[in-house]
């Protein structure tokens, strides 16, 4: 087995300490175990994402002597992204939902003033087609989550060992 890792940032600003830290581990880890270290831009955030921030990444990474085997950006692979996400559509594991982030807020708040974890409620899924149709018509777009099993989650963990967590303790995320 070959090793690979990455280090993706955001090119929504400057490199940090932190970004330098996570950048600096892999890097290591890659080389000593004569793997590869991608260097993959985050730069989805199309409002807050610019070109000079990409720049910057990669010329501290390169004045800091962090080279790279590989480079992509994840924009370039929005075609990707769409075919995998209408196979999850089809398959019932991404489903939409409307709610504004006002009506989440207050779905959280309301869970963690009664000492409970805030989690997604999954409401979503109980709308019916009618439903959907009238929030449309209302002009509210969909947010799209993947509907996590609720089963036990397990690995080994080369750090931390093992480790365990129960996935009905997670919300799903939203994905789109």
């Amino acid at each position: 087995m070959s090793v690979a890792v990455r280090f993706a940032p955001s090119p929504t600003g400057l490199l940090h300490v932190g970004n330098v830290r996570l950048a600096l581990v892999n890097w290591l880890f890659a080389r000593k175990a004569g793997g590869n270290f991608l260097l993959r831009l985050d730069d989805t955030d199309e409002e807050r994402s610019k070109p000079e921030y990409a720049e910057g990444i990669e010329r501290d990474l390169t004045w800091l002597g962090l080279t790279w085997d590989r480079f992509a950006r994840e924009s370039d692979r929005y075609g990707r992204y769409d075919e995998v996400a209408a196979a999850l559509k089809a398959s019932g594991r991404l489903y939409p939902c409307y709610e504004t982030p006002e009506e989440l807020n207050l779905k959280r708040a309301s869970l963690v003033s009664q000492g409970r974890p805030p989690i997604y409620d999954r409401a979503a899924l109980r709308l019916g087609d009618a439903d959907r149709a009238r929030l449309e018509s209302e002009g509210r777009k969909p947010h799209w989550r993947f509907k996590l099993e609720h089963t036990p989650v397990e690995w080994t963990d080369l750090v931390r060992g093992p480790v365990h967590f129960e996935g009905a303790a997670l919300s799903d995320p939203v994905l789109i």
